[in-house]
């Protein structure tokens, strides 16, 4: 059953975090997804950090890589708030939990989320370091009922039933496209590369088995990770604009494994199948691959800030 929180909640949240900021409020937000946080480090002037623990109705963010704390300030000349930690189910929060910052951010000014996250390449054409726009989803935990839009509607956030075919704002990933492709640096110098593709929620915390990726191969999902989807779902729901981005933190491994029966086999008969290395994902990975490629998300993202 899915946990109610009413808008008076949202409010109380709301009043305090505008508390902080004095006559400053925010018309862009910043997700920063694991290892991600330092884009953070990129506003011009910092107005004031919240941290999570002091929010009314916010949960504690418990992953490592994942600060906990609002940073208010400037970003290519515009009003910027950046979440450093995200809310994740897997840890055992629900999905209005998860997706509570994305309202409060809505009441406090709002109007357009950036939503990063780190994500396993399925499709074999990604490489680790390689950033890819979200151009739609798939969300086999949504489709079973894990949506953060189930419950009494509030009003004063949307309608009882949004359309989201055009969740991922088609002019946001148009300028996306236009800071790449106008960015010599990134392309030619740092071999930054940028893919559009449909990214698949799952709810984690294990890395998806083999079948599970080949399956949602199959499915049209060029990505896989355990965020993003609610968020986005939640901001759209409140009328926002909305770009999400994925970086490509590790290769999927979908390969079918060896038919045991036949391996065994052709090592008794003194013709052992070849094996064949694979790298297994681990949370180290994405935190490192995140680290590498840090300086040029920044830019990217701040191009993309000062064009909207």
């Amino acid at each position: 059953m899915a946990q109610h929180i009413p808008f008076e909640t949202y409010e109380q949240s709301a009043e305090y975090v505008a508390a902080k900021l004095g006559e400053f409020r925010p018309e862009i937000g910043i997700i920063c997804g694991s290892g991600l946080s330092s884009l953070a480090d990129t506003l011009e002037r910092t107005v004031a950090v919240v941290k999570y623990d002091d929010i009314p109705g916010f949960v504690r963010s418990t992953v490592e890589g994942h600060a906990g704390q609002l940073v208010f300030g400037e970003l290519a000349g515009r009003r910027v708030v950046c979440m450093q930690g995200r809310f994740h189910c897997y840890e055992g929060y629900t999905v209005q939990q998860a997706t509570f910052p994305v309202r409060v951010m809505h009441l406090i000014g709002v109007r357009l989320l950036l939503v990063t996250n780190a994500a396993g390449g399925i499709n074999s054409e990604y490489e680790v370091g390689d950033v890819v726009l979200i151009a739609d989803h798939l969300s086999l935990p949504g489709i079973a009922g894990s949506n953060a839009l189930i419950g009494p509607n509030i009003g004063e956030f949307g309608v009882r039933f949004p359309s989201i075919s055009d969740l991922y704002t088609p002019r946001l990933r148009q300028i996306a496209a236009k800071a790449y492709l106008t960015n010599a640096y990134l392309r030619e110098e740092r071999k930054f590369r940028i893919h559009e593709g449909v990214y698949a929620w799952c709810y984690g915390p294990c890395f998806e088995s083999r079948a599970e990726l080949r399956a949602l191969k199959t499915l049209g999902a060029d990505l896989a990770g355990m965020s993003t989807v609610p968020e986005a779902v939640v901001a759209k729901h409140c009328g926002m604009e909305v770009l999400a981005m994925s970086l490509v933190t590790n290769k999927c491994v979908d390969r079918r494994e060896p038919n045991t029966i036949d391996a065994v086999a052709a090592e008794l008969a003194g013709q052992p199948l070849l094996k064949v290395e694979e790298v297994f994902p681990h949370h180290e990975e994405v935190l490192a691959a995140a680290a590498a490629r840090t300086p040029d998300i920044q830019e990217f993202v701040k191009s993309i800030i000062g064009s909207v």
